[in-house]
């Protein structure tokens, strides 16, 4: 669960509808929970075909992989840098 808790907040920094009645010039303790009916919701469950049809799409999007001496050449270059320095 969770929850906020702030001791001895100012009373002035409340909401107006949470001022009512509590007068001007003194704290309070706030607690701010979240509800359980929400907060213990189950995801919402994917079919196979949403869950194929995303993998698809984010492999799409994807750089294109390199071949072996491109990624050679990249390490290579890399290193003589370091090198360099």
């Amino acid at each position: 669960m969770n929850k906020i808790v702030r001791e001895h907040y100012p009373v002035e920094n409340l909401p107006a509808d949470l001022r009512e009645g509590l007068g001007n010039g003194g704290t309070v303790r706030v607690v701010i929970e979240i509800d359980d009916a929400k907060s213990e919701a189950a995801p919402k469950q994917r079919t196979v075909k949403d869950t194929l049809a995303r993998l698809e799409k984010l492999r799409q999007a994807r750089a294109p992989d390199s071949d072996m001496t491109e990624a050679v050449t990249r390490i290579r270059t890399l290193r003589d840098e370091w090198e360099a320095e």
